[in-house]
């Protein structure tokens, strides 16, 4: 398929081992016979067959900005790539500088990033919607010669363009065949990914407070300080609070084995209202639906539908302690449902919102644009 072609993956900003870039971005381009490389943040983990050109990390976000930035281009360059796909914003300058005649540059969106910007409550409003303004000029200036991938089908409502490779995820196939027996499910919640105020830590913190014999396992990347917070939030409840991942990457292996160790409850996504998440469909979804536990999560409209659609959870106002409480004694005084939404949830993942399906449709896409480079 790929004929040897090369494709260079650059960030500066996400772990060489981010799921969407190395694991299936990465992966499934190496399958396909092109010849990968990854340019990105040093890392002592060695996992699968891609060659990973180390860059410097920084503590400071402007010395990352300005010699990790410098760092990726130099070694970018040096490559000659047919296709380079940049992952962060700060990289669009460098792609423009990369993007010549003969080659394809693509510009893989993760993020709203001018919402996120608008929500960085550590700039006065006033700078945030200049900061915000000037971005959009300038992405659009700096990319109008690239092809954009859109991590959510939103985002085209944003862009007007790009081709829409959605965050879904790869299928654990060991997750799909693990079944339990209804009675087995206990009072433990599962919350992964990232843990951030705005993905909701503080009300995950305060859950064995609303349903005191609830305990929450947390397993994702955590700031040693909003650990502290969170412990401070459950009060005399802390212990059952448990955190892993203090100031630590946690590698995506480790993530799904968390999924074997009980017959938790739910998996969890009460997040507070922001204008960054609520029009997502989180990738947690989906990695909950594949190990077939029922969600809980805030009931934004985007949220409560995908929920109401594929039958899969509680959508519960993150704000009101009484709807949590009932949805978590539904689930509890209820195996059957919750297990019937559990595979659910399972069987849509296996039937649709898979990888597999965006895979094909990167695969197909890189073809098109090879092609259409090689036929001006």
């Amino acid at each position: 398929m790929g004929n040897g072609k090369r494709v260079v993956h650059v960030t500066t900003v996400h772990h060489p081992h981010d799921p969407r870039i190395f694991y299936k971005q990465c992966m499934s381009l190496k399958k396909a016979n092109y010849d990968v490389v990854l340019i990105a943040q040093q890392t002592e983990e060695k996992q699968g067959d891609i060659r990973h050109i180390p860059l410097n990390s920084y503590k400071s976000r402007w010395k990352r900005m300005i010699f990790g930035t410098f760092a990726a281009y130099k070694q970018a360059k040096r490559l000659k790539a047919d296709i380079y796909v940049f992952h962060d914003p700060e990289l669009m300058l460098v792609g423009a500088m990369l993007k010549k005649n003969d080659n394809i540059v693509i510009y893989d969106i993760h993020e709203d990033y001018v919402t996120s910007i608008l929500q960085k409550d550590y700039l006065p409003s006033f700078f945030r919607k200049i900061f915000a303004t000037a971005y959009k000029w300038l992405e659009k200036i700096l990319t109008r010669k690239m092809e954009l991938s859109l991590a959510e089908k939103y985002y085209y409502d944003i862009y007007q363009r790009g081709t829409c490779i959605l965050n879904y995820p790869l299928i654990n196939k060991n997750l799909l065949q693990d079944r339990k027996e209804e009675n087995e499910r206990g009072v433990k919640l599962l919350y992964t990914g990232n843990v951030t105020v705005e993905r909701g830590a503080l009300i995950h913190a305060r859950l064995p407070i609303i349903a005191p014999d609830v305990s929450v396992q947390f397993i994702g990347k955590c700031p040693r300080s909003l650990a502290e917070q969170m412990y401070e939030e459950a009060g005399d409840k802390k212990e059952q609070i448990h955190i892993r991942g203090i100031d630590e990457f946690i590698v995506k292996d480790e993530i799904e084995e968390m999924y074997f160790r009980h017959n938790w409850l739910a998996g969890i996504a009460l997040f507070p209202p922001t204008e960054h998440y609520m029009k997502k469909e989180l990738t947690k979804f989906f990695e909950y639906m594949n190990a077939g536990l029922p969600i809980i999560c805030s009931n934004f409209p985007v949220w409560d539908a995908f929920i109401k659609k594929y039958e899969c959870g509680i959508a519960v106002d993150p704000h009101d302690d009484e709807a949590i409480k009932s949805a978590i004694e539904t689930l509890r005084n209820n195996p059957v449902l919750a297990k019937q939404m559990g595979e659910n949830g399972r069987r849509a993942v296996q039937e649709e919102l898979n990888w597999e399906v965006e895979e094909r449709k990167l695969l197909s896409w890189y073809e098109q644009l090879l092609e259409g480079m090689e036929t001006k």
